[in-house]
């Protein structure tokens, strides 16, 4: 790979490290701290989070009205979440013992953790879960997806391709018969190698 990437590409990660501690010296500001893969708060913070809550009555009632009309449209995506999810389970369950690539642990993926903020009422927990859902489903899918693009077609597109999954960088380039052919099966192995979670 080119040399001027590999640089770049470690200095984002280093930038992704840097950025991940500083979001932990905040959580240590606001006293937070995780056990048993929870979070829990000092009483006193607890009790000043609750000043802030808005009461479930006052929320439903106070709810500008374009909330409340597009609310079932919205929650009508469950359905197909929940479907993606469940094909999401079986592929890869299938598919990648049979290829050799390291699963992806989903709940590394889905985290529910905003339930112990004391600020927000049921319907905005609920909410809270509901767009968890969402977001670490997609995150699932994408890491998924990017596992199965470097097994199967790790080249890199013509044309910038926004938002690109963690392996995309050390896809052939475009045109270049030679690397694709000469990378594949190293590619492949690299993905047996993977830790279950990139992140661990």
């Amino acid at each position: 790979m080119n040399t001027r990437i590999d640089e770049l590409l470690a200095r984002g990660r280093q930038i992704e490290e840097d950025i991940e501690q500083e979001i932990q010296l905040r959580r240590a500001t606001l006293h937070a701290d995780f056990q048993d893969r929870r979070i829990r708060f000092e009483h006193e913070i607890l009790a000043q989070q609750r000043r802030f809550k808005t009461g479930l009555m006052a929320y439903v009632l106070g709810a500008d009205w374009r909330h409340v009309l597009t609310a079932p449209v919205i929650y009508a995506l469950i359905a197909p979440l929940a479907l993606l999810d469940l094909f999401l389970i079986v592929y890869q369950s299938t598919c990648f013992p049979l290829y050799g690539i390291a699963p992806v642990r989903r709940r590394d993926y889905l985290v529910f953790d905003r339930t112990h903020l004391g600020y927000l009422n049921l319907l905005e927990k609920v909410n809270c879960a509901y767009c968890s859902y969402a977001t670490g489903l997609a995150a699932y899918l994408r890491e998924v997806a990017g596992r199965t693009e470097q097994y199967w077609c790790p080249i890199k597109h013509a044309r910038r391709q926004l938002q690109a999954h963690p392996y995309y960088a050390g896809f052939a380039d475009y045109g270049d018969a030679e690397a694709y052919r000469g990378r594949l099966q190293a590619l492949r192995a690299e993905l047996a190698g993977l830790q279950t979670d990139r992140r661990s």
